[in-house]
């Protein structure tokens, strides 16, 4: 397993997608922090902005962003027979795929710390962050398992696919499928459960009275909705960077089921592929 490490991190340090993800996150990071310091300096409203509204904006993102490297990165090995050439030498399966797991966690949780690092410029104009540490401690920490759980997501992609064009579409539309699919929860979930329409009268328009919102999910089906949106990396992404975290606990068990089952059902799939 050390060989297997040492060999892709020698390979992750000279890899470009990587080092251009990297730059890419840096500086979608200070862009968009500088445009958040923008926004709070000419809005003259009470609105009260902080650094707290932007910080975590990543957690949208990071998912394609981690299924570009991976899929770029593990389809060459693929491609070059690499991966073959490891078998050939002694390795097991197992530690392979392990390998390739722990490298793509690594390389997007540096990515993610490239953009924590980039969005501090934002706190000489937006100050710290108003949640307190012990909040930021926790967002932070269902940050890494989410990333964890996308990175197992797409090690499972990339170790049971061989071809390199099928391997980067896959693991891209997943991911984005994923966050459309995170995103229609939500937005159902955000719903009124009560609706105000607009009369046109005599006196001009005025607010008609509430009535119920046909589209308010209610009941069963908004528990289901609601343990949809925590349970899944990209859910937890969407509420992360709205500051909607609610059940800490129930995102990170959920975030490491996924890592666990992911990774297990891999590791299955992957011993019984042919890499002849």
């Amino acid at each position: 397993m050390r060989k297997l490490l040492s060999a892709d991190f020698s390979r992750l340090w000279k890899d470009k997608i990587f080092w251009l993800c990297m730059g890419a996150m840096l500086i979608y990071s200070v862009l968009y922090m500088l445009n958040g310091c923008r926004q709070a300096t000419i809005d003259l409203t009470e609105y009260n902005y902080s650094i707290d509204k932007y910080y975590f904006h990543f957690a949208i993102s990071i998912g394609i962003f981690c299924s570009l490297f991976s899929s770029m990165f593990f389809g060459t090995e693929y491609s070059d027979g690499t991966i073959r050439n490891k078998v050939v030498v002694g390795h097991t399966k197992t530690n392979i795929y392990l390998a390739s797991l722990i490298t793509t966690i690594t390389a997007t949780l540096l990515m993610m710390l490239v953009w924590l690092v980039g969005a501090l410029v934002a706190i000489p104009t937006l100050g710290v962050w108003e949640m307190g540490i012990p909040n930021l401690f926790v967002y932070l920490l269902i940050a890494i398992m989410f990333v964890m759980a996308l990175s197992a997501i797409c090690t499972l992609v990339n170790m049971v696919s061989a071809n390199k064009a099928v391997t980067v579409a896959i693991s891209i539309f997943l991911i984005l499928g994923l966050l459309v699919f995170s995103s229609m929860i939500y937005n159902a979930l955000s719903e009124p459960e009560m609706t105000s329409g607009v009369l046109i009268t005599a006196n001009g328009m005025e607010a008609a009275e509430p009535a119920p919102n046909p589209n308010f999910v209610s009941g069963i089906m908004r528990t289901v909705y609601e343990f949809i949106v925590d349970f899944l990396p990209t859910g937890q992404g969407l509420k992360m960077s709205q500051l909607e975290v609610s059940r800490p606990v129930l995102m990170i068990v959920s975030s490491v089921t996924i890592t666990f089952l992911t990774t297990f059902g891999g590791i299955v799939v992957f011993k019984k592929k042919d890499l002849r």
